[in-house]
């Protein structure tokens, strides 16, 4: 297995943790204690996922992401308090992929799935921004759900296949960054025209 390959898994774990971190370890961790997702050799480290504690752990931290990520304004709220779990979480599960007798790539693992996470993670806070504005009750539980679904479908490909890892990393990396800039101008276009029509609004009469 090559050094991209690994990287590539690693990046993909990270970036899935940006959106939902303890479903990302959650998932790993039942899939190789049933042995339905069979740890090459290169990715033993991450049995500890299996462990009993860090199951039950991320089965908690699962549950409560999947309540308040489907109540407006309570998903801004998680999203802001993982601002710095979330990252740190894809900066491990990294790390975890990389040879320890390697610090070089130890380092590059941890920079690389710390930003990963951070900004898949900016991408999912900006959306839920965005989607959180809408009037319309049933956005945020449709935006959340195919969260949920992609995370456990990409999570699933990224370990069965690891050649495929590097593509879906990539392809994460670049929907997020899309997605960020995107929102932020919408937003930004948003407040303008707001701004705009209160400046003309006609004064209250006296």
């Amino acid at each position: 297995m090559s050094i991209i390959e690994i990287l590539g898994v690693a990046g993909s774990l990270s970036l899935l943790a940006g959106w939902r971190l303890y479903l990302t370890i959650f998932a790993a961790g039942v899939a190789m204690t049933f042995h339905w997702l069979p740890l090459p050799e290169h990715l033993q480290a991450l049995q500890i996922l299996a462990n009993p504690w860090v199951l039950g752990i991320a089965a908690i931290g699962t549950v409560a992401e999947f309540l308040a990520d489907k109540v407006a304004w309570i998903d801004s709220a998680w999203d802001t308090v993982h601002g710095v779990i979330r990252p740190l979480g894809g900066a491990l599960l990294a790390l975890a992929l990389v040879d320890s007798s390697d610090p070089a790539w130890q380092v590059v693992a941890f920079l690389l799935g710390g930003g990963g996470a951070l900004l898949s993670h900016g991408a999912k806070a900006t959306t839920r921004a965005v989607v959180n504005i809408s009037p319309e009750p049933y956005s945020n539980a449709v935006v959340s759900t195919g969260e949920d679904v992609a995370t456990g479908g990409l999570l699933a490909l990224a370990i069965a296949f690891p050649p495929l890892a590097i593509g879906i990393a990539i392809l994460l990396a670049v929907a997020a960054v899309v997605v960020i800039v995107a929102l932020r101008r919408l937003l930004r276009n948003v407040k303008a025209t707001l701004k705009r029509a209160f400046d003309e609004a006609p004064p209250p009469a006296a």
